[in-house]
């Protein structure tokens, strides 16, 4: 028998060639993701700038600042870049999973045009972000199709709650698409003969879909809720493009680091972007968590089941 790895069931070859192949992945991961958070994670502790030293003479360099960078989170305008962060989060991912399971019901149906429906309904996921704010804008603007289309003479775009409804609708209008792509690959290896068996049952649509698609999809439709909750607490172009920078009423939190970083106020931003990297891996925690336990669940399983063979 060839020789193992104490505790394990895999043999020492198979494991430095995984460990081999792995490892230039790990390296990128260390240039790009690890390096830069370590970067700013010391960045926030620092200050840069000009000072008195102790002769009274003016210097100008970097010191250790301790906690005082971190101060600024408890301050009016980061709470409120906070507040802004969470609502958009909630309400857009809310409205796209709703619009996203609908859309990809709609696309699951076999009937003529499907195709040309398809590429349709996935063009705002595809038109880049600046692009659809920019188109946006001239839709909100004060004699926009909007404002023309509800006979209205409301300003979008200027600081207060519409510019929040604009951003929450061009948001929704943007990623939605996406969400019912995630959930349509789930649709699609759902066999047939579970909805053929719901018809024989005499169940109802409506049954079949709350007891039947819906707990199928589920793995589809969490990725897919988890993909979008991590990239919609760190909204900044939208927002940036289609109202302006330092809006109170639409100000993010990657808006406020931006305006930081732009004003060289580096240990203000690194603190503010260290907040926020914890603020979303505490939200990514706890939903894989609570919603995610299935998934992980599998995974442990299928475990499980291979160390259970090998033995």
């Amino acid at each position: 028998m060839s020789a193992r790895v104490r505790g394990g069931g895999r043999p020492r070859g198979q494991s430095w060639l995984a460990a081999a192949m792995l490892s230039p992945t790990m390296v990128v991961l260390a240039l790009v993701v690890f390096y830069p958070l370590v970067a700013a994670l010391r960045e926030s502790f620092y200050e840069s700038g000009q000072r008195l030293d102790a002769d009274g003479f003016v210097v100008e360099g970097e010191w250790f600042a301790g906690l005082a960078n971190y101060a600024g989170v408890a301050q009016q305008r980061f709470m409120n870049a906070a507040l802004n962060t969470t609502l958009f989060t909630v309400v857009t991912v809310a409205l796209e999973v709703v619009l996203g399971v609908a859309m990809a019901l709609i696309m699951q149906r076999a009937f003529r045009g499907r195709a040309l429906l398809r590429a349709g309904i996935l063009i705002p996921w595809a038109v880049p972000t600046a692009v659809a704010g920019l188109m946006w804008k001239w839709i909100f603007q004060a004699d926009g199709v909007a404002n023309a289309l509800l006979g209205t003479e409301i300003l979008w775009t200027a600081d207060g709650a519409w510019a929040k409804l604009a951003v929450i609708v061009a948001d929704t209008w943007k990623t939605a698409p996406f969400v019912g792509l995630l959930v349509l690959a789930g649709l699609q290896i759902i066999p047939a003969d579970v909805y053929e068996a719901a018809r024989v049952d005499g169940a109802t649509p409506r049954q079949t879909f709350w007891r039947v698609t819906l707990p199928l999809v589920r793995p589809a439709l969490l990725v897919a809720v988890l993909f979008r909750l991590m990239d919609a607490l760190r909204v900044f172009d939208l927002p940036y493009v289609l109202v302006g920078p330092r809006k109170q009423s639409v100000e993010t939190l990657s808006g406020l680091i931006w305006d930081e970083a732009t004003r060289v106020h580096y240990g203000p931003a690194s603190a503010y972007g260290t907040a926020l990297f914890g603020y979303i891996a505490v939200i990514a925690f706890v939903f894989v968590k609570l919603l995610g336990a299935d998934l992980l669940g599998d995974v442990r399983a299928r475990r499980r089941e291979g160390s259970a063979r090998v033995a």
